[in-house]
């Protein structure tokens, strides 16, 4: 059974979405890989705030070339769509864990490319914005 103390720290933990901004930042060392991690992070971190402040886009490890990619690799023969399991996959494999179970085209299990970039890029925004005051 979880102490009160225990509780507290893992409510923090959860209303300023700590754990997913460490599992951002780390995401992006591991990808950029810089030479400089400190400040690589200091940055990062730094490009948080500015978003917060100023409604830009946040810092986010895939870019809509990204995602194109991804959308290619699960469509090799290019009919326009993949079906709603791999949409569901690949969205997991990239760290979305909550998404839209059944979004436009699931009915059909025919899930487009502007479909797929919609979804991944609202789930990416929600969970890059992990910066809160």
């Amino acid at each position: 059974m979880a102490t009160s103390r225990e509780l507290d720290a893992k409510n923090y933990l959860e209303k300023h979405k700590i754990l997913e901004l460490m599992d951002n930042l780390t995401s992006m060392l591991f990808f950029h890989r810089p030479e400089r991690p400190c400040e690589f992070l200091i940055t990062q971190l730094e490009k948080l705030k500015l978003a917060r402040t100023t409604s830009r886009d946040y810092p986010c490890l895939f870019n809509e070339s990204n995602l194109e990619a991804i959308f290619g690799i699960l469509d090799p023969t290019r009919q326009g769509y993949i079906t709603l399991g791999q949409y569901k996959e690949a969205l997991n494999t990239i760290g979305l864990k909550q998404v839209d179970a059944f979004p436009q085209g699931a009915d059909y299990n025919r899930i487009t490319l502007e479909t797929f970039k919609k979804e991944a890029k609202d789930g990416l925004l929600k969970s890059s914005a992990t910066f809160k005051s």
